[in-house]
């Protein structure tokens, strides 16, 4: 290092390299600026960029001659600039030793999730740059990772998700019977680490034995210029048993784990990342039969109360779909009168009310017996009468607005 050179020239964010952001949080930190002698600068700026990219390359022959076509694509989603030493056509000297210059930015509501994939990114980083008379200008920067919210405690999400499909076995233009499957999962939300307990039913008429399987597929999509590139990749598998032939199974709740995987990508317009359950038979000699199920995978998980009941009412009916539920017994009827009042309290009762009724001054149509059948046969009050007995000044409660 020369004298007068910069010894050191790095960024530091507030939070650590694991932690993450999202949109709307305050973006901190500070440069770092070491000196060995008093150092002539012109600006110091640090910027925050964001954005996705797509590129690929597509070979096509024309005659004898390969021809190749290039795709790329992109779009921004951060955008800020900050002086730290503002650049007046002047320099500012700065003194030897170590110099510390905090900054902050105000992120965007929406973002996009970080995303690496084989023929594009969603890449986030802060830059500092360095200006200095007659120097070429020294920059140095730093990724951070962002993660969009993708709360699956919607209605849409929390919804089963089902399907069915069949196939006739065929092989050299003979048909051995026809394949038949049916899958059904309690919600197309999830997040890492959850079970999909996954429910399907498979009917195999045909003279082979077939093999259900089911996985978790990633598929992402890259856009540009109106064509697209797609890659899959297989993230969660199980395989169950061979189903002979003319036999029928059922997968009641087969256990499938979700990895450790980034979350889905649906909002952004030059690539996407998509999940699916997709459950499927081989038929040997025949193409498969394959069922799909659209999956979201979120990062906020499945909320213990707030959804309870709407999960608890979707699962339940879920079952009932399946035949997997059983209905709740009749309700027993009440007991009759005389098993819970004993013979002898009835009739000590039917002796103290004979002389009143034998009574001959007692007359049904006397005030008591008037009162009770005036209360018998009134319609009940409506909820827009007033009440015959309000409360007393004392007893009633005071409006919060008076």
């Amino acid at each position: 290092m020369r004298p007068g050179g910069v010894r050191s020239f790095a960024l530091e964010l507030a939070r650590g390299p694991d932690d993450a952001y999202r949109g709307g949080e305050r973006l901190c930190g500070r440069v770092l600026l070491e000196v060995a002698a008093p150092l002539r600068v012109l600006a110091l700026e640090v910027a925050a960029r964001g954005g996705a990219v797509t590129h690929w390359l597509e070979g096509r022959s024309v005659g004898v001659n390969a021809v190749s076509s290039d795709y790329a694509a992109a779009e921004t989603y951060l955008r800020r600039r900050q002086l730290l030493l503002r650049g007046t056509g002047e320099t500012t000297t700065l003194p030897p030793g170590r110099h510390e210059f905090p900054f902050s930015f105000q992120l965007p509501p929406t973002l996009v999730t970080s995303f690496e994939g084989k023929h594009g990114s969603v890449r986030y980083c802060i830059k500092a740059t360095l200006h200095r008379p007659w120097v070429p200008a020294r920059r140095t920067r730093k990724v951070f990772t962002v993660i969009e919210p993708v709360d699956i405690n919607t209605p849409a999400l929390l919804a089963p998700q089902a399907g069915a499909r069949e196939k006739i076995a065929r092989s050299w233009y003979s048909n051995h019977g026809l394949v038949s499957l049916s899958a059904k999962i309690d919600r197309k939300g999830y997040t890492p680490g959850e079970v999909i307990p996954v429910f399907a039913e498979i009917d195999n008429g045909s003279t082979r034995p077939v093999l259900p399987r089911a996985a978790v597929v990633q598929t992402q999509t890259f856009m540009a210029r109106g064509a697209r590139k797609q890659k899959r990749t297989v993230v969660a598998s199980l395989s169950g048993e061979p189903v002979g032939p003319g036999r029928r199974a059922l997968w009641q709740g087969r256990a499938l784990r979700i990895p450790p995987v980034g979350p889905s990508i649906l909002h952004c317009r030059v690539l996407h990342v998509d999940y699916a359950l997709k459950v499927c038979v081989d038929i040997p000699g025949s193409s498969k039969l394959l069922l799909e199920l659209p999956l979201v995978i979120g990062t906020i998980p499945l909320h213990p109360f707030g959804s309870r009941s709407s999960s608890v009412g979707s699962h339940a009916s879920f079952l009932m779909d399946w035949g997997l539920g059983v209905l709740p017994e009749r309700p027993e009827a009440p007991p009759e009168y005389s098993e819970v009042v004993p013979d002898e309290e009835v009739a000590a009762m039917e002796q103290s009310l004979l002389p009143l009724l034998q009574d001959p001054d007692v007359s049904m149509e006397g005030p008591f017996f008037a009162y009770i059948q005036e209360f018998r046969y009134r319609p009940p009050p409506l909820y827009s009468e007033e009440d015959p007995n309000p409360p007393s000044e004392a007893r009633r409660p005071r409006c919060m607005t008076c």
